[in-house]
C-alpha cells in the first residue's frame, strides 16, 4: 500500500453520525490512538476535548480512532466527557488504509499495533498535514497551528 502524503485524497470512512464526505467544507482532525483508558491516550483525548471550542472556531471537527470496541469507546467517552466521535476500528481496516497499523516494539517484544498519528483533512477531503509517531505533550497545540494555516 502506498504511504499517504499531504495533498493526497484522504481514504473515506464512516463514523458515528456520518461519513467523511459529509464533512466537506470543514477541516477534520482524524487521530489514531492505541487504546482507550490508557494514560497517554486519555491525556490526548482530554486535550482535544479541552480545545474543542478553539478547533471549532477554525471550522474543524475532531474524530478519534482506535481498535477498541464500541462499548469501550462509550465508556471512555462517558468517563472523560468526550463529545467528539470515536470510531471503533476492530478489524484495523481504517488503521491500515491510513498506514498506522504497524509493527511496534515494547520491552524487546514485537507486535502489531496502532502508531499514534494524526491526519488533518482539508475542506475538499485532501490530507493537509500528517503527524506520525505523535508525542502527546504539545500535540494539540501543533494541530491548532496547522489548522490555523488552512482556514
Amino acid at each position: 500500500m502506498k504511504e499517504l502524503k499531504a495533498g493526497m485524497r484522504a481514504p473515506d470512512f464512516s463514523f458515528p453520525g456520518g461519513k467523511l464526505k459529509d464533512l466537506r467544507g470543514r477541516q477534520v482532525v482524524l487521530y489514531f490512538y492505541p487504546k482507550d483508558n490508557t494514560s497517554g491516550c486519555t491525556k490526548e483525548a482530554c486535550s482535544f476535548q479541552e480545545n474543542l471550542s478553539s478547533i471549532a472556531k477554525l471550522k474543524a471537527v475532531v474524530i478519534g480512532v482506535s481498535p477498541d470496541t464500541p462499548t469501550s469507546h462509550e465508556r471512555f467517552a462517558e468517563k472523560f466527557n468526550l463529545s467528539f466521535p470515536l470510531i471503533s476500528d476492530e478489524n484495523k481496516e481504517l488503521a491500515r488504509s491510513y498506514g498506522v497499523w504497524k509493527q511496534k516494539t515494547f520491552m524487546g517484544r514485537k507486535y502489531l499495533g496502532v502508531v499514534r498519528s494524526t491526519f488533518i483533512i482539508d475542506q475538499e477531503g485532501k490530507i493537509s498535514h500528517i503527524f506520525r509517531n505523535v508525542r502527546v505533550d504539545g500535540h494539540t497545540e501543533e494541530v491548532l497551528a496547522a489548522l490555523s494555516t488552512k482556514t
